[in-house]
C-alpha cells in the first residue's frame, strides 16, 4: 500500500481560478500530513544533518509558503496564527525577511508537533476562504501562486522521504519508517542496451505558449546542438556498482575528480550511503528497514562524482541534461516507480518491457533521479521572477549540478521532461542514481 491514499492527481495545466485548484490543494496537504502519520512525535523534531530539515520544520515551511505569498498579501483581514512563525519557518527568502538559521532547524523543540498542524489547519482554512472568494483583480496572480505552491509542496513531500529516510538511519536500533510500504518484486535481470541519437539542432526547456505546470528554471525553451550520443536503456543497477567496488573503483584516484577523491578520503566512502556488508553479502537501510540490496535495481544514494567515478571505470560518460531531456521528450514509456507505487525505494527494471525495441529506455522517470554531466546554470535567456519569489531557484545557481526524471519518492504528476533538479556533487541523501552516455561514434 501507498504511503498515500489514491488522491486527485494535480492538474498539469496553469489554472484559469484559484477554484480550479481547490481540490488539488486540498489532496496535496492531505497527503503531506499522511506521508508523516507513520512517525512518532520524537521523529518529528530531529535535524540529523545541516541538510536534513526536521519533518515538523517541512511542515511548518510549506504553511509559511501559502501564508507569506498568498494570505498576508490577498486576504482583506488575514491574522496570523503567531507572527513568530515567519521567521522561523522562512527557508532562505532575503529580501522577503530574516530566515531562521538553517543548521539550528533540529533547535526548535517550539513550537510543539501539535501545535504546528494547528497551524496547517489554520492557514488551510483561511486558503479555503481565499480560494472561494478570490479578489477579481488579482485572481490571476492568485491562480498562479496557488499552482506554485502547490508544486512546492510536492517538492517537500519528496524532501520529508529523504530527510525521514537519513533521520531514522542513524539510529542504531534499526527502526522502520512503515510496515504498509510496498514489497519489492524480484525480477529478472535485464541486460543494458543502447539507444542511438543523430543529435542536431534540438530544442530544450519548455516552449514558449506551453501552458503546462513548469518551474521558471525550466524556461525558456532555446535551441541547443548535439552531436550524436547514445544513452545507456536503464541506470546502471547495483549489481554493477557491486562489481566496481570489488575492482577497487574507490581506491583508484585516476577515475576521481579532485574533489571527489578528496571527499571520499576525507569522509571514508567506499560504497552507496545507507550500504553494510555482513559477510559477504550488502545490505542497505530502506524506509522499510535494513534489506538486503537488490542486485537488479537501481543503484541509489550516490553522489555526482561516485556516479562520475563509476563513468569513467566504464569507459563512458554521464549524459548531458540536454541529452536525456532530448531522449526523455521523445520516449514513450513516462510511466514508473513514483510516490504513488507504495515502495519509496527504486526496484528492478521489468524485462517485458524490452519487448518493445521502438522504444527502449526504461526507467527514465522515477526510481532514481538520475546524475547528469551538465552544471545547474541559467538558460539562455532566463529572468527570475519578479519579487521575493524571485528566489526561488536562481539564486542557486551556482556549485550544483543537474539531476533529471524523479524518483520513488517524487509524486507522479509532479515530474516532466524538463524538470531540473539541482544538488551539490556532494550530496547522497537523495534518491540519486545515474546511467551511462556515450558518443556515437564506435
Amino acid at each position: 500500500m501507498s504511503y498515500a491514499e489514491p488522491l486527485s492527481p494535480v492538474p498539469t495545466e496553469k489554472p484559469n481560478a484559484p477554484e480550479d485548484w481547490l481540490q488539488a490543494f486540498m489532496d496535496v496537504r492531505a497527503g503531506t500530513e499522511l506521508l508523516c502519520s507513520p512517525l512518532e512525535t520524537e521523529d518529528y523534531v530531529i535535524q540529523s544533518m545541516d541538510d536534513v530539515s526536521p519533518p515538523k520544520w517541512h511542515l511548518a515551511h510549506v504553511t509559511w509558503f501559502f501564508e507569506t505569498f498568498l494570505l498576508k498579501p490577498f486576504l482583506r483581514g488575514y491574522l496570523p496564527l503567531d507572527e513568530a512563525y515567519d521567521h522561523l519557518f522562512n527557508s532562505y527568502y532575503e529580501t522577503h525577511g530574516s530566515p531562521f538559521p538553517r543548521p539550528r532547524r533540529g533547535l526548535l523543540s517550539r513550537p510543539t508537533v501539535a501545535e504546528v498542524y494547528r497551524y496547517r489547519h489554520y492557514v488551510d482554512e483561511a486558503m479555503g476562504v481565499l480560494m472561494h472568494n478570490t479578489p477579481s483583480e488579482h485572481s490571476h496572480a492568485i491562480a498562479e501562486r496557488v499552482c506554485l505552491g502547490i508544486h512546492h509542496e510536492q517538492q517537500h513531500q519528496e524532501l520529508l522521504a529523504m530527510d525521514i529516510k537519513h533521520i531514522l538511519a542513524q539510529n542504531p536500533l534499526r527502526p522502520f519508517y512503515s510496515k504498509r510500504l510496498q514489497v519489492p518484486p524480484t525480477r529478472h535481470p535485464v541486460p543494458m542496451r543502447w539507444r542511438a541519437y543523430e543529435g542536431g539542432l534540438v530544442s530544450i526547456g519548455l516552449e514558449q505558449g506551453n501552458e503546462s505546470f513548469g518551474f521558471d528554471n525550466e524556461r525558456p525553451a532555446h535551441s541547443q546542438y548535439l552531436e550524436p550520443f547514445e544513452l545507456a536503456t536503464r541506470p546502471v543497477t547495483n549489481q554493477e556498482y557491486m562489481r566496481f567496488i570489488e575492482l577497487g573503483g574507490y581506491q583508484d584516484p585516476a577515475l576521481w575528480l579532485s574533489d571527489g577523491w578528496h571527499l571520499i578520503r576525507e569522509n571514508g566512502w567506499t560504497a552507496p550511503l545507507y550500504w553494510i556488508r555482513e559477510g559477504e553479502r550488502w545490505y542497505h537501510f530502506t524506509l522499510s528497514g535494513w534489506l538486503p540490496v537488490d542486485p537488479d535495481a537501481p543503484v541509489c544514494h550516490v553522489s555526482f562524482y561516485e556516479a562520475d567515478a563509476f563513468a569513467r571505470w566504464a569507459g563512458e560518460r554521464l549524459p548531458t541534461e540536454a541529452e536525456w531531456e532530448q531522449a526523455a521528450t521523445h520516449t514513450r514509456n513516462r510511466t514508473g516507480n513514483f510516490a504513488e507505487s507504495g515502495y519509496l525505494q527504486p526496484v528492478a527494471a521489468e524485462a517485458g518491457a524490452t519487448n518493445n525495441l521502438s522504444d527502449l529506455l526504461l526507467q527514465m522517470f522515477g526510481d532514481v533521479w538520475e546524475w547528469t554531466g551538465s552544471a545547474y546554470r541559467p538558460y539562455p535567456g532566463f529572468r527570475v521572477l519578479s519579487g521575493s519569489l524571485g528566489e526561488y531557484n536562481g539564486k542557486f545557481m551556482s556549485g550544483q549540478m543537474v539531476l533529471r526524471g524523479g524518483c520513488c519518492a517524487t509524486p507522479a504528476s509532479h515530474i516532466r521532461p524538463t524538470y531540473r533538479n539541482f544538488f551539490p556533487p556532494s550530496a547522497r541523501w537523495a534518491f540519486s542514481g545515474f546511467r551511462l552516455a556515450r558518443e556515437a561514434t564506435r
